[in-house]
């Protein structure tokens, strides 16, 4: 039995994604294209490995005991591969990576360059978006590497290391009522107008689960508008039309010039960690290594970030 490796994408697509009409949008195939694969993966291994309905598409058993060992599979495979590519010596090393929105605009670079000035020869590639995505990145092994602020889901395969620290403000315009004061009340807040962080940023799930910690409910919040952007927030905010709670750090310079202030909850500290993320199970390259060696270096990074954020 011969199978190709395409076979195996296609499977595990539709197997992850129990639709095929999905699968075939995320391999970029016509759906006809997917069926006929999996019929003929079928008929290559004597089983039916979907049970198929309306709704969609699930594993049977056949197909279950076949899935683990193509998962298997595919990460000897990928593995194999970078291995291969590790040893050309003509290549120079690329670190692909991510981060979370806040991490990505405004530590990543600093990181990024300091890093680089003790290794040169090495090249990144970023991927930014929010904690979700992140965190699914790392699980289906696309990156090795994750930079996140906030919780990430309790999962056996994710290894979480704190590397710093970042506080979350209320962050409100010059000339705004609050402006003069340095705290503001849950009475306060329940009566402004929110602008926040869409569902799924580190940065609102940390803000929820602090205020809950405080005993104020979140869904109090009059929030009237959601930004997946950090800079559209800020914008939105300096053109008065709310107020919002984000990382401190993303507004020091609108602050240095008296563009935005930054106010603390009474008898509530809104701290959040920022962790790299990892695979449990994930081969790294010689340069990940590296990398990772730096973030671990509290003694070097910790300074770097407080002389220059």
């Amino acid at each position: 039995m011969c199978i190709p490796n395409q076979q195996f994408r296609v499977f595990k697509e539709v197997a992850d994604t129990s639709n095929i009409t999905l699968a075939s949008k995320r391999l970029h195939m016509s759906q006809p294209s997917i069926s006929i694969q999996i019929k003929n993966l079928e008929r290559e291994i004597g089983a039916e490995l979907f049970d198929r309905t309306n709704k969609g598409v699930t594993l049977t058993q056949a197909g279950w005991i076949f899935y683990q060992h193509v998962c298997q599979i595919m990460q000897i495979m990928q593995e194999a591969q970078e291995k291969i590519d590790e040893l050309s010596v003509h290549q120079r090393g690329i670190i692909n990576m991510g981060a979370t929105l806040t991490i990505g605009e405004y530590i990543l670079p600093l990181i990024i360059g300091n890093f680089c000035e003790a290794h040169s020869e090495i090249d990144f590639n970023a991927k930014i978006a929010n904690t979700q995505v992140m965190v699914q990145e790392i699980l289906e092994k696309r990156l090795h590497i994750a930079l996140v602020e906030g919780p990430v889901p309790d999962d056996k395969d994710l290894v979480v290391e704190n590397f710093w620290h970042d506080e979350l403000a209320v962050v409100v315009p010059s000339g705004h009522p609050w402006a003069e004061q340095p705290v503001v009340d849950f009475d306060e807040l329940a009566n402004e107008k929110i602008i926040l962080r869409e569902k799924g940023s580190g940065t609102r799930r940390v803000m929820e689960l602090a205020l809950e910690d405080c005993g104020f409910d979140p869904d109090k919040l009059n929030v009237v508008m959601e930004l997946g952007s950090t800079q559209a927030i800020k914008q939105a905010v300096m053109s008065h039309q709310g107020v919002t709670i984000i990382s401190a750090l993303t507004v020091r310079h609108e602050s240095k010039f008296g563009l935005l202030k930054c106010l603390r909850i009474k008898e509530c500290q809104l701290t959040r960690p920022l962790n790299v993320l990892t695979h449990a199970r994930s081969h790294q390259s010689l340069e990940e290594q590296y990398f990772l060696s730096f973030m671990h270096d509290a003694e070097h990074l910790e300074p770097l970030l407080n002389a220059s954020l």
